[in-house]
């Protein structure tokens, strides 16, 4: 990965994307101190002493920006939302499934275009929402419809600059955007969680070797945890495809020995991120229209208890466990979702097919469809069924006197998107024939 990083800043082109990219960073990170108009500094701060929880969530997202309740404090989770609801929408109607599929360029950017709308009118609710349910702590200078719509207005400008950052990251500097947004968001809390390590080492009554053992029972398992990651990540299966050789114009060509690369994680870490936003969504929108709702019965009160114990262990152990089997669920759910949106076995059957190829032992056309579907379904569930249980372990351990939820889905992205934007990275190399990187 050094070797990668060291020989791209060597090369003019991608050099200056590294340099677009870290600039857009600096962006982020400054904006997350930029408190919107209409709050009480003080009254914010005592407010915000301690986020657990829901908050405590979308504070790691947005790297600390929700308990500074900065212009970027709803981070880029309406946009992965409104991605979830567009992609989801694309299945049931027929009009979008034929921009996704057989738009092109043009219909990748109309659909782009619906995901923006989607995208501020679900931050302009979210961010109402924010403010009709903070506004009993008294952190705002007053109740006004005018600082309201302060509040309201900074919040959705937030949500539409880190879009928009998101988007140039994507096109003109190096990685995913939205997924370096939530990397940087995420490692920027890197510290406090180095001084929760530090607290159990080091207590009020000194040094404690218990907390020692702990502490490096952790530190080995984050190790443990990132090498299984990676392993995933990076493992695939090749499948070997021969090409029969074929005349072109006075050239005999062909008959090459290749193989087709299929990951066991094809989809990386977007199913993680979609399943966490999923799950969370019902108590978002439960807690920011329904006052004090944690120490309220029925329905929604369950639907909220139930949607929070992705990030609290003050729940009931019913909710926790239930919690954990539909966020399992969702994982896997969304893993196949990506992996056949990306990957699709008809296509390359018969690109394979027309371009005088085969895989040994394997008839062309449906046969090589059918090996192709076997092939990817079984690691699609193993690789979502990896990912699906990396990412509930944490729960586990809110039954003990740890506080390390939300550690492994954290641990998923932070590698996931660390590898993914070193792969792009060395795919900017081989683009410009990099002779260096290449030997």
């Amino acid at each position: 990965m050094f070797k990668t990083i060291k020989n791209a800043l060597k090369t003019p082109d991608v050099r200056k994307r590294l340099l677009y990219t870290l600039v857009l960073i600096i962006v982020f990170r400054f904006g997350c101190f930029i408190t919107v108009p209409g709050i009480d500094e003080i009254a914010l701060n005592e407010a915000m002493q301690s986020t657990e929880g829901l908050a405590g969530l979308i504070d790691i997202i947005s790297g600390g920006a929700f308990s500074r309740f900065s212009i970027f404090a709803m981070s880029i989770s309406p946009y992965i939302t409104a991605s979830i609801v567009i992609q989801l929408l694309a299945m049931i109607i027929p009009s979008l499934e034929r921009l996704t599929k057989e738009g092109g360029e043009e219909g990748r950017k109309k659909i782009n275009r619906y995901t923006k709308i989607l995208t501020i009118v679900l931050a302009l609710v979210q961010s109402i929402a924010i403010f009709l349910s903070y506004r009993s702590l008294g952190i705002f200078v007053d109740n006004t419809f005018l600082t309201g719509a302060l509040v309201v207005t900074g919040l959705v400008a937030g949500t539409s600059i880190l879009m928009w950052l998101g988007e140039q990251i994507t096109n003109k500097g190096i990685g995913n955007g939205i997924s370096i947004i939530i990397f940087i968001g995420i490692i920027s809390g890197l510290g406090s969680g180095i001084e929760s390590i530090w607290s159990i080492i080091m207590t009020k009554d000194g040094f404690s070797t218990v907390g020692l053992l702990t502490a490096l029972g952790i530190i080995v398992g984050a190790i443990l945890l990132i090498a299984g990651v990676v392993f995933v990540q990076q493992a695939e299966r090749r499948v070997p495809v021969q090409y029969s050789k074929k005349v072109v114009g006075r050239k005999m060509v062909g008959a090459q020995n290749t193989h087709i690369p299929l990951k066991l994680a094809m989809a990386g870490v977007m199913p993680v991120i979609f399943a966490s936003s999923f799950m969370t969504f019902p108590a978002m929108i439960i807690q920011f229209f329904v006052q004090d709702i944690a120490s309220q019965t029925g329905f929604l009160a369950a639907l909220y208890n139930f949607s929070i114990a992705t990030t609290t262990s003050q729940v009931d152990p019913i909710y926790s466990i239930t919690n954990a089997i539909v966020y399992l669920l969702l994982i896997i759910g969304f893993t196949f979702f990506y992996t056949y949106a990306t990957f699709n076995p008809a296509e390359v059957s018969n690109t394979i097919k027309k371009n005088g190829g085969f895989i040994p032992g394997i008839r062309a056309g449906k046969p090589t469809t059918e090996y192709l579907s076997s092939i990817i379904s079984k690691l699609t569930w193993f690789g979502g069924f990896f990912l699906a249980v990396i990412a509930i372990l944490p729960m586990l351990l809110r039954f003990t006197t740890l506080n390390i939820a939300f550690g492994g889905t954290s641990i998923l992205i932070v590698v996931g998107v660390a590898l993914e934007t070193v792969q792009q990275l060395e795919s900017q190399l081989v683009m410009r024939h990099y002779k260096g990187f290449l030997e």
